[in-house]
């Protein structure tokens, strides 16, 4: 993920392998105009910027950062439903937003699905958890009433439900059963790529891994790509094949988990493994001070440096470019000023 032009950038840029991703954003940028307490002055909010990153089948990309980083945009962006300001959407190589609108819907509709925050909201609560499961197939009339039927039991089993959920209402069911028919939903059309944004926080925590390890172990049957957003880089690190780190609506470091969570290049991101260490080792922990900058005005060249302890006048020249680990290495940051005595990691 960088700030490269497209020329620069090579087509396989933040993955770990030649193949063709099913969603690739490209220089994204989300801008949305907010109130400013008159009613003609608008304010701009910079959301997304600049934001690069593709997903594909059978891998897990963990996107972390702090609340209002863009996370939660940048998931409408992979889902659509979100149009970029600027920037490129490609669907299996495809510019998204130049499809006509049917085929948008018919194919992209039916191969990327969400996983939002909190299932007691993402579900009818009037409705049963039958009719919840049902109502994608019959949008998309996937396959005989009598097949739709079928499915939906197939689904419940997917999931770890017993039969008779199919027959109870969203507020029937425990905080970890609507998850899981929020799954079963997104898995209703058989989709290639699933987004869950924040899946397990409004969860407890004797609930949450039971999630956790139900999307690992659906990754490995189906094979589903799965974006996976979350403000805990401990539970991502755990869960993903690659990291991406977000901070003011841009990306700072990506690449594999392993590299990403025990060799931190951004100081940001090891602030972010500090704050949340492991009960299987020692951390040094990093206090951020300094002011938190507005996504209506954010700072020049650096976003993170009003927090920094490393900065230098020239990070408000220009946003870093991107620096890679090796020449062959998708592990990649943006900062000037890089850690490089690498900190003990969890």
């Amino acid at each position: 993920m960088s700030s490269q032009t497209a020329q620069d950038r090579p087509e396989t840029a933040g993955r770990q392998d030649g193949r063709e991703p099913v969603v690739a954003l490209d220089g994204v940028h989300v801008v949305h105009a907010a109130r400013s307490g008159g009613l003609i002055r608008r304010d701009r909010v910079y959301a997304l910027t600049e934001a690069t990153v593709s997903v594909g089948r059978g891998e897990i990309l963990g996107v972390v950062g702090e609340s209002g980083c863009g996370k939660s945009t940048l998931a409408k962006v992979v889902v659509g439903l979100q149009r970029p300001t600027s920037g490129t959407v490609r669907f299996r190589g495809e510019d998204l937003w130049s499809l006509p609108a049917a085929r948008r819907r018919e194919t992209f509709g039916r191969s990327v699905a969400m996983v939002f925050q909190d299932a007691s909201t993402a579900l009818n609560p009037r409705l049963p958890v039958r009719r919840i499961l049902r109502d994608p197939l019959d949008v998309h009339r996937r396959g005989t009433p009598a097949q739709r039927e079928a499915r939906v039991r197939e689904l419940l089993d997917l999931v770890g439900l017993p039969g008779h959920t199919a027959d109870a209402l969203p507020g029937g069911l425990s905080g970890g059963q609507r998850q899981r028919v929020a799954v079963a939903r997104a898995l209703a059309l058989e989709p290639d790529v699933i987004v869950a944004d924040e899946p397990t926080s409004a969860l407890d925590v004797s609930v949450r891994a039971q999630v956790l390890n139900l999307l690992v172990d659906l990754r490995a049957n189906l094979g589903l790509g799965l974006v996976f957003i979350s403000h805990d880089i401990q539970t991502v690190r755990y869960l993903a094949d690659r990291i991406a780190v977000m901070y003011l609506g841009r990306m700072v470091e990506e690449g594999p988990a392993a590299e990403v969570s025990e060799r931190a290049r951004h100081p940001y991101t090891r602030a972010l493994f500090s704050a949340t260490p492991s009960l299987l080792g020692g951390t040094e922990r990093i206090v951020l001070t300094g002011p938190v900058p507005s996504a209506t005005h954010p700072p020049s060249g650096c976003p993170f440096r009003t927090r920094c302890w490393k900065v230098t006048d020239e990070c408000a020249a220009a946003f870093p470019p991107a620096t890679a680990a090796g020449p062959d290495s998708t592990h990649t940051w943006h900062c000037l000023h890089p850690e490089t005595t690498l900190r003990s990691t969890p």
